[in-house]
């Protein structure tokens, strides 16, 4: 491929980058239009180059080339680029489904209104193609967004992933078990412990309220295994304020009661930390540290494709 070809090719890639600035008025409207409409520029590019790529291993004749047989075979290609652009099913559907992930797009917020969140993206796909915005991490100055586009299990994750490694520095527990035993516990969040009006415990642990709890109390009926046989009775757990509080009362419980120092100990891998718990006496349940273990190597899948 000559030099000037090869500036050509360079040139149009960086005019359509720079074309996506023309998107940002179109996204404060309407962000899943303009991801979708990014994603298909982003695929006629990506088509454009794949024909140029096929069209420069071909052999020229010599005879016959021309300024006019150039003009026109640019035309050729750039028309089957674009039929080959917008397919259902096809690249663009992949990059606006990942786009929306990493923008953290839902239909629309709590007050009713379109997220915003498209913003300068043209930079964003220049310059971080990974990044994700602020909107899908809960942190002091963004809360958690919910993205309905993600299973609950990786909701679960992603909305308290910050806690947990909050634990792991307290605790040197790799924050995938705690995440783990939390997502048992409370069934991915599906299952938590409720007051009597309704309203959540925050108790993710299923810590049971004891004589020395100082604390808010939720009173439930749950299942204990008594002598091997599962039966249905009434308990008392912890409730906090917030999910945060919950994380660290329980890195507090695992980290400074000697009745865990084993556990403790055992935490760098998920078995060794399920079985501590079992032995300790942490659940009644006799199946609890394999299932504990299953769902901490779920979470640590999560953990590497959620962010």
């Amino acid at each position: 491929m000559s030099l000037n070809a090869t500036s050509k090719q360079s040139n149009g890639l960086t005019l359509d980058l720079r074309s996506l600035d023309s998107l940002k008025a179109t996204s404060g409207k309407d962000p899943k239009a303009g991801i979708k409409d990014t994603a298909k520029q982003l695929e006629g590019l990506f088509m454009q180059e794949l024909v140029k790529s096929m069209r420069s291993t071909t052999m020229n004749s010599g005879m016959m080339d021309n300024s006019a047989t150039e003009m026109g075979t640019n035309m050729l290609d750039t028309q089957l680029a674009n039929q080959m652009t917008g397919l259902p099913g096809g690249l663009s559907d992949l990059i606006t489904k990942q786009l929306e992930r990493q923008m953290g797009i839902a239909s629309k917020d709590s007050k009713g209104s379109p997220l915003k969140g498209l913003g300068d993206l043209s930079s964003r796909l220049q310059d971080d193609p990974g990044n994700t915005t602020s909107a899908t991490r809960s942190t002091p100055d963004a809360p958690y967004v919910d993205n309905k586009n993600l299973s609950a299990s990786e909701r679960f994750v992603r909305k308290h992933q910050e806690a947990a490694k909050a634990a792991e520095s307290a605790t040197g527990i790799p924050a995938s078990n705690i995440l783990g035993q939390a997502a048992l516990e409370s069934g991915w969040g599906k299952h938590e412990i409720r007051m009597k009006d309704g309203a959540s415990s925050h108790n993710l642990f299923g810590i049971k309220a004891t004589s020395d709890w100082k604390g808010k109390v939720a009173e439930v009926t749950t299942t204990e295994y008594i002598g091997g046989v599962a039966r249905k009775v009434t308990a008392k757990f912890r409730a906090y304020d917030s999910y945060a509080d919950a994380f660290t009362d329980h890195a507090k419980l695992l980290s400074k009661s000697p009745r865990y120092s084993q556990t403790v100990a055992q935490a760098d891998t998920a078995s060794g930390f399920a079985r501590g718990l079992q032995k300790a006496g942490y659940a009644t349940d006799p199946a609890y540290a394999d299932k504990l273990t299953k769902v901490i190597n779920t979470t640590l899948r999560l953990q590497k494709t959620v962010t």
